[in-house]
């Protein structure tokens, strides 16, 4: 089993639990729009270009409309079956490498929407390749960040990120890591670094 397929069902897990009108970490988005984004996302691609390019965001926003009607269950299960058998996301390594961080960083969205949330215990399989995604994204991840960047674990393992004048040091455990780098406000990470360069990148927008 890998991130992605592991995390897969993890949230289809707690989508079940919680249901489609809970709040999330994606704006105003409820659990409901958090999975119409996700299976147009996968079974859509037509429709999906919104997520990235601004200017077809009405077509990928009147895609998720369309499973407004459909039972929540119904969704759910779509969900956790996995991409139509035509997807390249049936492919193992398309799979990790497309969705490790983004069915890990959802699920995330919706297990901390509401205060009362805590981080799930420490798995070592699940928390090496968070880890592993964090080295490999970082990059990409603080790419506007006016400041260097510096990625620390507890157990004192570090990725350079980002280098420039001045730097902050993020600390904490490797999926706090990667949704700080997500853009991700509600996490338990420590900093440091000169406070003025702390302000800097905390002004930055972070994300892929």
């Amino acid at each position: 089993m890998t991130l992605a397929s592991d995390e897969r069902a993890a949230l289809a897990d707690t989508f079940d639990k919680v249901g489609p009108d809970r709040p999330t970490l994606c704006g105003d988005w409820t659990t409901q729009d958090l999975l119409a984004h996700l299976l147009v996302r996968e079974r859509q691609p037509w429709a999906s270009g919104g997520i990235l390019v601004p200017a077809l965001a009405p077509i990928t926003e009147r895609a998720m409309r369309g499973y407004a009607k459909t039972p929540w269950s119904e969704l759910v299960d779509e969900w956790r079956a996995g991409a139509p058998l035509w997807s390249p996301f049936r492919l193992g390594k398309v799979d990790e490498m497309a969705n490790g961080a983004e069915h890990f960083v959802h699920h995330e969205d919706v297990r901390r929407g509401e205060p009362g949330w805590e981080p799930r215990p420490a798995d070592p399989k699940r928390d090496a390749q968070v880890w592993a995604l964090v080295g490999r994204s970082g990059r990409m991840m603080y790419r506007h960040s006016p400041v260097g960047v510096i990625l620390r674990r507890p157990s004192g393992e570090q990725a350079v990120v980002k280098t420039g004048p001045g730097s902050v040091t993020v600390v904490g455990e490797p999926s706090e890591l990667l949704l700080h780098g997500f853009g991700r406000d509600e996490i338990r990470v420590t900093f440091e670094g000169d406070p003025a360069d702390l302000a800097e990148l905390q002004a930055t927008s972070r994300g892929i």
